[in-house]
């Protein structure tokens, strides 16, 4: 269906709030409902109160998609006439399911439209300021009504949504926060916690989400990359809002481990004294590699996806399609301009940020193991801070270590991400079997046990590289490398342990032999 692209341009009215100019931008496709709550929100006017809209002489203005524009010479008014009270119950119910009524109406009728509406309006989201981008934030009512819209459209078959709403993954997810700042409770963390957030110690399992998004947010404050990148604070909340939400709830590859990986980052940073060796650059592209390197994760491995054929392995040509498929999503974010924490860097400086984070999340492919680490033995004997290819390689080792360190942590704190791991090899395990794909032995429930899962891990992955960046930072050994060898110690006494139990161990036929003579004798 052909149209002109002028069809789909956002409508602008002017208002005065308390004698300052308010510019409002909004879609064609929103209804008067939409249009009065965002009046409402940018007059600092409840939400729910009656209002009217009254122009420069007096005249009242019709409050609808169709409504005439104005100018900044000619401002409009907004005049606040009662405000719902919370016995209103029946009708704002009445009000909502008209909405949904409503809402079901257009959807269908703008069926035909929907792909190219969606990519024109993607980014009008309903925002007030042009300083901070606020977005209008969404009350109860109006998240109710989106889920009902949701459960109704999926039994029709399909999933609505208004199109003014939301930039889209291809798979039709969400790459927008669902909620916004002023949701995003504020935490002030103590001095104790900051100490800790220095440490590989931390404990990352007493901490809810928003108090993980408060940390975060604090690491870029800390290391002054809000300063260096003349990042807008609130950006860098709704920035941090939307990689929450686009991480799944996967038994391991989740927010949380998303977290632990940027903790250990910024733990490092301290540990190796980083601040003084490394530009600023490269410091943010470090914790934000770290941030974004698992984003929508589904939770099956590369191996999978390549056998499985999935939609991943075809479009990135079986080469790390999940680590290609993390920098998209990294890149879908940044590209919303209400998330976009590099905003104010200049283009070219900006390309060098995206390559280097495109770089060190594609080095935490398990696949390119080897060849990363014999790259930094090839410098670390000689390494110099100055030499580009040097810290490129560097900051490789760097990421990989922080994306494997669970076992650095204290065994309380570590081993339940074992499960965690276990958990998500099993459900992958069991889906290959179902699919008759192979099965890798190391995720097979029949066959893995925690010890097995774990001592050649450690003993061939972890303590080579982590000893090897101990030779550039000798200060890693007692926090970092010790605890490896603890842990590496811990389950080769579980495996023996494991061993003495099991019915095919001398013990065990032993045991049995002893108890099958005892029976024989004669009473």
């Amino acid at each position: 269906m052909g149209s002109s692209s002028s069809c789909y341009a956002p409508r602008t009215i002017y208002l005065d709030v308390n004698g300052r100019m308010q510019k409002v931008l909004f879609s064609r496709h929103c209804n008067s409902c939409d249009i009065k709550e965002l009046l409402c929100s940018s007059s600092n006017i409840p939400r729910n109160t009656a209002i009217t809209l009254v122009g420069p002489e007096g005249a009242m203005v019709s409050i609808d998609p169709t409504m005439p524009a104005n100018s900044p010479n000619s401002l409009y008014k907004v005049v606040p006439l009662s405000t719902a009270q919370p016995g209103d119950k029946e009708d704002l119910v009445e009000n909502v399911l008209s909405q949904v009524a409503e809402q079901f109406s257009r959807a269908f009728q703008i069926k035909e439209l929907k792909t190219e509406v969606i990519n024109r309006l993607a980014v009008l989201e309903k925002r007030v300021e042009l300083e901070g981008l606020k977005v209008v934030e969404i009350e109860k009512c109006k998240n109710d009504l989106r889920k009902l819209q949701d459960e109704m459209s999926t039994k029709h078959g399909g999933r609505v949504n208004c199109p003014c709403k939301s930039t889209l993954l291809d798979d039709g997810r969400k790459v927008t926060p669902r909620r916004d700042v002023p949701s995003y409770p504020k935490y002030t963390l103590s001095q104790e916690t900051i100490d800790a957030l220095k440490k590989p110690t931390f404990d990352v399992w007493h901490w809810e989400h928003n108090e993980m998004l408060s940390c975060l947010e604090y690491m870029y404050h800390d290391l002054g990359l809000v300063k260096e990148f003349n990042m807008n604070p609130i950006t860098l909340k709704r920035w941090l809002l939307a990689i929450q939400e686009n991480y799944r709830n996967n038994p391991f590859h989740n927010f949380r481990h998303c977290f632990c990986v940027s903790q250990m980052m910024y733990g490092m940073i301290h540990l190796c004294n980083l601040q003084e060796k490394l530009t600023l650059t490269n410091l943010g592209i470090l914790m934000t590699a770290a941030v974004c390197h698992d984003l929508d994760h589904p939770g099956y491995n590369n191996t999978y996806q390549i056998n499985a054929r999935t939609e991943l392995a075809v479009r990135y040509n079986d080469i790390s399609p999940l680590e290609n498929h993390h920098c998209a999503v990294a890149f879908q974010i940044l590209s919303l301009p209400e998330c976009n924490i590099f905003a104010n860097v200049d283009p070219e400086a900006f390309k060098k940020i995206r390559q280097g984070i495109i770089t060190l999340i594609l080095a935490t492919d398990m696949a390119r193991h080897g060849e990363i680490l014999e790259t930094f033995k090839l410098n670390v004997d000689h390494f110099d801070f100055t030499n580009e290819e040097h810290v490129a390689s560097l900051k490789t080792v760097m990421i990989k270590c922080c994306d494997i360190s669970n076992e650095v942590r204290p065994a309380e704190v570590a081993e339940p991400w074992v499960d965690c791991l276990l958990e998500e090899y099993f459900m992958q395990s069991d889906r290959e079997k179902s699919e008759g794909l192979p099965v890798a032995p190391f995720m097979d429930r029949d066959k893995v046990t925690k010890p097995t899962a774990q001592i050649g891990f450690i003993k061939f992955v972890l303590i080579p590289m982590f000893e090897t960046v101990m030779k550039l930072f000798p200060q890693i050994e007692e926090i970092m490398v010790q605890p490896l060898r603890d842990s590496r110690d811990h389950y080769e006494e579980l495996k023996q342990l494991e061993d003495a139990i099991s019915e095919e161990s001398p013990f065990m036929i032993k045991l049995k032999k002893d108890f099958e003579k005892t029976r024989m004798k004669p009473q």
